[in-house]
């Protein structure tokens, strides 16, 4: 049973009535019921028989399409990605630009699932003038992305041995960056079909718009939740026993607890499961799903450019509520939405990600054709009350990572540590705040390059493989994470 941004209430507390559930982390069944068409074999001879006395003129219409090679797509900086060969009829071949193909197979192949297949439709509509003879070649994409900044970070996860994702977002919504390691070879894939059976499971996927466990960035959510509902100090016992269900935090073995009086900051900085367990438990579902959907977006569908973000969130009991508070259960998020919520935090509203900078023209990818994606587009806003407590309290995170800020930018950051079924993941929710910012102004950049001296960057890092470098919590991976703060300003 998958409920993805939908608000289980009043329902699921009827069917508890008549369904059992021997534990809340446990696999839910499914019910399905099978109708059979027919009452009986009888009718179904009937059926046949009456079959057998029709006689039914059939014709037969043969239409031949003419197939529209898909045009080529570039990045922010008109660098030729991805292009078609028109040499052979009826064969919509895809290559890379030199140097491009791995660091984008997992954001633009087809095997992906990617931009070459979810904008199918704009890349096969007629170029405005022939292409190379060809009348039936498409039009091209400008991107966001910087192909520069892409390479150099998926350089940079394949040198340090990451498993995941790094997505780099600006703040009007456009992604700079959106990496995925390990990646593969698109042009090997279609190529060569034992390439691909060769691969280890999951590295044609998009991590970075791949739903899993978001671990304690969701508090993020509940902070200001907990904020705006009132709930600013509880008692935190470090570990609680409650209906027969147990939660501890991180640290509850240091012998520091309990803490009869945890502020709601300190319950942020020190990441305690607990404070915002007890903060939903106070809540209930109505109000917490109802905060989520009107603050952050969380349990609508986010219709992308790129294709929809579908947070995930079911609650069948107490235990489940209390745990979606640290990220666990069945909440279920991808980085990109991370993005976009690391935007809200810093800056207030969260704006729709997108990667679509302009259509254009293929003779001349220098001329629009359509119009790209509108940036700003705003889809929740914290309250005023609430935002300046949320930013003590990442700043206070992002101070605890131990990281060198450039001159000219203030860092703010929420850890997550995220138990998956294929191990834990570790994230960096971070924001590099250039304190220059005109984020306010709301600039439609035509060049991104016009971005650079008083931009901002949201910049998640998941990490899957935290074992390969010996991590328990992600607040032990501030090294990487300034290698990629560093790779990202170098461009």
């Amino acid at each position: 049973m998958i409920f993805r941004g939908k608000w289980l209430i009043p329902l699921l507390i009827s069917a508890a009535a008549v369904l059992s559930f021997p534990s809340c982390s446990a696999e839910v069944g499914q019910v399905t019921v099978h109708r059979d068409s027919d009452s009986s074999s009888d009718q179904q001879e009937n059926n046949g028989a009456q079959a057998a006395m029709t006689t039914e003129e059939t014709t037969t219409t043969t239409t031949t399409t003419t197939l529209v090679y898909r045009g080529n797509i570039y990045d922010t900086n008109y660098n030729l990605v991805t292009y078609g060969t028109y040499a052979n009829e009826n064969m919509d071949q895809r290559f890379y630009g030199e140097g491009y193909s791995y660091s984008f197979s997992n954001i633009i192949s087809a095997a992906s699932a990617g931009f070459d297949d979810v904008f199918g439709d704009l890349l096969r509509t007629n170029n405005p003038s022939p292409v190379d003879g060809k009348a039936n070649v498409g039009q091209s994409l400008r991107l966001t992305i910087d192909a520069n900044v892409q390479n150099a970070l998926s350089a940079y996860m394949a040198n340090m041995g990451m498993a995941g994702s790094i997505v780099v977002m600006r703040t009007d919504g456009s992604i700079l960056a959106e990496v995925s390691y390990p990646n593969y070879d698109p042009e090997l894939f279609d190529a060569d079909p034992s390439y691909g059976e060769n691969l280890m499971g999951g590295t044609i996927a998009n991590k970075a718009f791949q739903n899993a466990s978001p671990g304690s960035c969701f508090k993020i959510m509940s902070e200001v939740i907990a904020d705006k509902n009132g709930i600013t100090s509880l008692y935190d016992d470090g570990t609680w026993v409650d209906s027969g269900a147990t939660i501890v935090n991180w640290d509850h073995d240091t012998g520091y607890y309990p803490v009869p009086e945890r502020t709601l900051t300190s319950a942020f900085v020190n990441s305690s499961n607990i404070f915002f367990a007890k903060a939903f438990d106070q809540l209930g579902t109505e109000q917490v799903l109802a905060d989520l959907n009107d603050i952050f977006h969380f349990c609508a569908p986010i219709q992308c450019d790129f294709g929809p973000i579908e947070n995930n969130i079911e609650i069948y009991c107490l235990d489940d509520l209390r745990r979606s508070a640290f990220g666990q259960a069945y909440v279920r998020t991808c980085p990109i939405y991370l993005a976009a919520l690391g935007r809200e935090a810093i800056f207030g509203d969260m704006v729709k990600p997108f990667v679509l900078q302009q259509v254009v023209d293929t003779n001349d990818p220098y001329t629009q054709t359509v119009k790209g994606s509108t940036p700003y587009e705003v889809l929740g806003s914290i309250p005023e009350n609430c935002r300046s407590n949320l930013l003590e309290g990442m700043r206070g995170v992002a101070g605890n990572l131990g990281l060198y800020i450039p001159e000219n930018y203030e860092f703010y950051a929420k850890t997550g540590t995220a138990e998956t079924g294929a191990g834990d993941y570790l994230y960096i929710t971070g924001c590099l705040k250039n304190i220059y910012d005109r984020t306010g102004e709301k600039i439609t950049y035509s060049n991104y390059e016009e971005y650079k001296p008083n931009g901002s960057y949201i910049i998640v890092m998941q990490l899957q493989n935290p074992a390969a470098f010996g991590f328990d919590f992600a607040s032990q991976t501030g090294y990487l994470y300034q290698g990629i703060i560093n790779t990202v300003l170098a461009y």
